[in-house]
C-alpha cells in the first residue's frame, strides 16, 4: 500500500512564512491509510491550561517527507475548543511552552537564533523576544511560581577528550575510556545535563546564572527520558526540587537508585528527601498548598520495571505515606487537584491507559475514565473539569475535556479530524485467550478495513518490546497496527507475560525467563486466531522490535512451521554478546539473572541457554532484519549477526541498516522507507500472486 509521496501543503498567506512545514492535506484513495498519509497527521502535545482557566495552549508537530524534517507550531483555544488559533508561523520549532504573566505572555524554547534558547512572546504570538544566550543552549525549563526565578537544564562537559590529555593533538578523535557508561542509548557520553538557576522577569535577559550542581559528575534530569517532569518549585519559590541518580561509571550502570533532592536558593543547601528508598524515585510534584510532595517510587534497586508506587512526603514532619499499597498497578504520571487532597494519575489497567485519582487521607482510589483508548496526559482545571490528551489504535493524540460530575468526555482540539473523516479504520476487538497455564490473556485483534468474514486473510503476530511495555491502545508512527491492517492483515497483539496492566505477578514473570512462558503466550494467541475461518493459517507472519526483535529471533528457532515470514527490528540475537555490549547493566542483570560466566547461577544459565543464536540450526523461514547503527542499547552487530547467520544457513533474508538512526527510526524519509520495505517483505511471502 506504500505509494509515492502525494501531499498537498497548506500555504500561509504571509510571505515571510512561505515554505514553513505545516498542516498537509494528503491524497487518500478508497479510505485506506498509507505510510505517507500516516506521516501527515499533526502530532498534538504539551497542553497547558491558562492561569484564568479559560484557555488551552498546545503544540502540534508537522512532518515533511520531501524536506525530511519536522516543525512544531503553537496553538491557543478556549477551554471548550472554540476559537482555536495558530499563534506561531516559523520554521523553528517552539518547545516547552508555558503561560506566564497571568496568561498575558508565553515563555518557550526556540532554536531561531542558532541554538535552543529561552524566548517570550505575547499570548497572541506577537513580539517574540529572546531572553537567553546560554553557551550550550537550554533543553528545558521550569519558572518559579512568583516568576522571579527560572531553573533550566543544559549540558556541561563530562569526562576527558584526547586533547585534554595531549594538547598537542587537538584534532585527535580517539575517545579515552576507563569506566562504564561511556555510551547510552543513542550517544557517546561526553556531556551531561545540569540544572541552572537564574533571575527571570520575562522582559530582560535572564541573569545571575549558576549551576546548582556545579562540579558534580551527575546528570539532572536523568537520561535518556528525563525532562521538566524531574523538576518542581515549592510554592514560595524558595526551593527547587530535582531528581538525580548521584552515581557515575560502573556504579551508575548497575543501579537505578535515584533520589529527589531539595535545593534552597538562600542557603544553597541540598537535602535528600528520599534517602533510603532504593529504586527509581521520580516525578516530584508539590501540592498547591505547599504541604506535601508527591512522587513515584520503585522499591528495588536495579529493577527498572518495578511497580511505580505513589508516595507523599509531609514537608514539615518528614513523614512518608504510601498511597497505592493496596493497588496492584503502576503509575505513569501524576497531578495534584487544586484542593491539595486528591492526586490524579495515569495507569496501564487491563489493556488500556486510564485516569485515576487517590485521596491522600482515605487512600481511596477511583477510576475516572474507561474505554478502548489511552490517556497520555492529565491536567486538572478545577474541581469539575480535567483537560487530557488521548489516543487509540485508530486515532492519534487529541485534547479532550472531561466533566468530572457527569464523566462526559469531549474532544476539543480536532487537529486531525479532516484526515480521519476520509479514512476507514479497521475494527478493534478485545479478545481474552487462554494460555498454556490456564490464565486469561487480553489480546487485541485489529481487522482490515471492510473486513469480510467469508474471506481468508493473512495474519501478523505483533511482538511487543520493552520487554515490560504494555500493549494498550497505543498510537505509533512506526508500529502502527491500523496501518498493518490497512495493508490487508489481521493483527494479533497479545498482552503476554511481562507487561504492565495485569498486576505485579503477571508483570514480573518474565524476569529471568526470556524464551519461557511469554513465548508460550505468543503461541497461544496465534494458535487461537488461526482456528478462525477467516484466518489463513498458511499465511502467518510475526513482527517485532527490541525485545520484540528478540522474540522474533527466538520464535524463528521454535515456531514449528507456524509462520511463513518474520521481521525483526533492533532485536537481541545473542544474549551473551548483548550482556557485554549494552550500557545499562542493571537491565541485563535483572532481566537475565546475571552474567553468562556465572556458571553456578541457575537463572542466568537458563537465560543464556535460551539465546536465539543457539537455535539457528532450526531456522527455516524468510526473515527481514532492520537496525540503526547509532543504536547503543542493542548494537547493530546483533542484527548483522542474525542476518549473516540466516544467509549462511541458506534462508531467504534481507537486511536494512540505517547508518544515521538509533534504536528508533525517526527521520521522515527513513521512516517511510522502513514502512515500504516492511510491507514489501510481508506481501512477498504472505500474499499469493492473485492477492497482490
Amino acid at each position: 500500500m506504500a505509494g509515492t509521496i502525494a501531499l498537498t501543503a497548506c500555504q500561509s498567506n504571509n510571505p515571510e512564512t512561505d515554505g514553513i512545514i505545516g498542516k498537509t492535506r494528503p491524497n487518500i484513495e478508497n479510505g485506506v491509510m498509507t505510510p505517507e498519509i500516516m506521516m501527515s497527521f499533526g502530532r498534538v502535545s504539551g497542553a497547558e491550561v491558562s492561569p484564568d482557566k479559560q484557555h488551552v495552549l498546545f503544540g502540534v508537530t508537522y512532518v515533511s517527507i520531501p524536506e525530511n524534517k519536522s516543525n512544531r507550531e503553537l496553538f491557543v483555544m478556549n477551554l471548550d475548543g472554540s476559537d482555536k488559533k495558530q499563534i506561531t508561523h516559523t520554521p523553528h520549532s517552539e518547545q516547552n511552552a508555558v503561560w506566564i504573566a497571568g496568561g498575558q505572555q508565553i515563555a518557550f524554547l526556540s532554536a531561531e537564533s542558532g541554538s535552543s534558547q529561552l524566548w517570550v512572546m505575547n499570548a497572541d504570538g506577537t513580539q517574540r523576544t529572546r531572553i537567553s544566550n546560554h553557551e550550550n543552549g537550554i533543553d528545558g525549563f521550569v519558572i518559579s511560581p512568583d516568576e522571579t526565578k527560572i531553573v533550566f537544564f543544559s549540558n556541561v562537559k563530562y569526562g576527558q577528550r584526547a586533547a585534554d590529555i595531549y594538547p598537542d593533538l587537538p584534532k585527535a578523535s580517539g575517545r579515552v575510556i576507563d569506566d562504564l557508561m561511556y555510551k547510552h542509548w543513542d550517544e557517546w557520553v561526553e556531556s551531561i545535563p545540569h540544572p541552572f538557576v537564574a533571575d527571570f522577569n520575562g522582559k530582560e535577559a535572564i541573569k545571575n546564572i549558576s549551576d546548582i550542581m556545579e562540579g558534580e559528575p551527575y546528570e539532572a534530569p536523568m537520561k535518556p527520558f528525563g525532562g521538566t517532569d524531574d523538576f518542581a518549585w515549592t510554592p514560595d519559590s524558595q526551593n527547587i526540587i530535582y531528581t538525580c541518580r548521584k552515581k557515575e561509571g560502573k556504579e551508575y550502570s548497575l543501579s537505578t537508585n535515584s533520589d529527589i533532592y531539595m535545593y534552597n536558593l538562600a542557603s544553597q543547601e541540598v537535602k535528600n528527601l528520599t534517602e533510603g528508598m532504593m529504586g527509581y524515585d521520580t516525578n516530584p510534584r508539590i501540592s498547591p498548598d505547599g504541604a506535601y510532595m508527591a512522587w513515584m517510587s520503585m522499591e528495588r534497586d536495579g529493577y527498572e520495571s518495578d511497580k511505580n508506587r505513589l508516595f507523599i512526603l509531609d514537608l514539615q514532619s518528614g513523614e512518608k505515606t504510601y498511597l497505592t499499597e493496596a493497588f496492584d498497578y503502576s503509575l505513569d504520571q501524576l497531578a495534584w487537584a487544586g484542593n491539595s487532597r486528591d492526586i490524579y494519575f495515569l495507569c496501564a489497567y487491563q489493556g488500556t491507559e486510564q485516569i485515576f485519582s487517590v485521596n491522600i487521607e482515605t487512600k481511596e482510589i477511583r477510576q475516572i475514565t474507561s474505554g478502548d483508548f489511552d490517556y497520555a496526559a492529565v491536567i486538572p482545571v478545577n474541581e469539575n473539569r480535567l483537560i487530557a490528551q488521548r489516543h487509540s489504535f485508530s486515532k492519534p493524540d487529541e485534547i479532550y475535556s472531561i466533566d468530572l460530575a457527569t464523566n462526559e468526555t469531549t474532544e476539543i482540539s480536532f487537529e486531525n479530524q479532516e484526515i480521519l473523516d476520509r479514512l476507514t479504520m479497521g475494527n478493534v476487538e478485545a479478545r481474552w485467550i487462554e494460555t498454556t497455564d490456564h490464565q486469561k490473556m487480553l489480546t487485541w485483534i485489529v481487522y482490515p478495513p471492510h473486513f469480510d468474514p467469508n474471506k481468508k486473510y493473512p495474519a501478523l503476530l505483533y511482538c511487543q518490546g520493552g520487554p515490560q511495555s504494555p500493549v494498550t491502545q497505543f498510537w505509533s508512527y512506526r508500529w502502527n497496527l491500523q496501518l498493518m491492517a490497512a495493508n490487508g492483515y489481521i493483527v494479533v497483539a497479545p498482552n503476554r507475560r511481562g507487561l504492565y496492566g495485569f498486576g505485579q505477578e503477571w508483570l514480573e514473570q518474565i524476569s529471568g525467563d526470556y524464551g519461557g512462558q511469554n513465548m508460550k503466550d505468543y503461541f497461544s494467541a496465534i494458535d487461537a486466531m488461526k482456528k478462525e475461518e477467516y484466518v489463513d493459517e498458511d499465511r502467518l507472519g510475526a513482527v517485532g522490535a527490541s525485545y520484540g526483535g528478540f522474540s522474533i529471533y527466538w520464535l524463528a528457532g521454535h515456531h514449528e512451521k507456524r509462520f511463513k515470514a518474520f521481521i525483526a527490528h533492533a532485536g537481541i540475537f545473542n544474549l551473551e554478546q548483548q550482556y557485554v555490549e549494552t550500557e545499562e547493566m542493571w537491565f541485563a542483570n535483572w532481566d537475565l539473572g546475571g552474567a553468562y560466566w556465572e556458571k553456578d547461577n541457575v537463572v542466568a544459565q537458563r537465560s543464556y541457554a535460551n539465546s536465539p543464536h543457539k537455535f539457528i540450526d532450526q531456522w527455516d523461514t524468510p526473515i527481514l532484519v532492520t537496525h540503526g547503527e547509532l543504536d547503543y542499547r542493542i548494537l547493530a552487530s546483533q542484527g548483522m549477526a542474525a542476518f549473516n547467520a540466516a544467509v549462511l544457513r541458506g534462508i531467504p533474508a534481507e537486511m536494512v541498516v540505517f547508518p544515521d538512526e538509533t534504536h528508533w527510526i525517526s527521520q521522515p524519509q527513513n521512516a517511510v522507507l522502513w514502512q515500504r520495505i516492511f510491507f514489501r517483505w510481508l506481501d512477498h511471502w504472505l500474499k499469493p500472486e492473485e492477492a497482490r
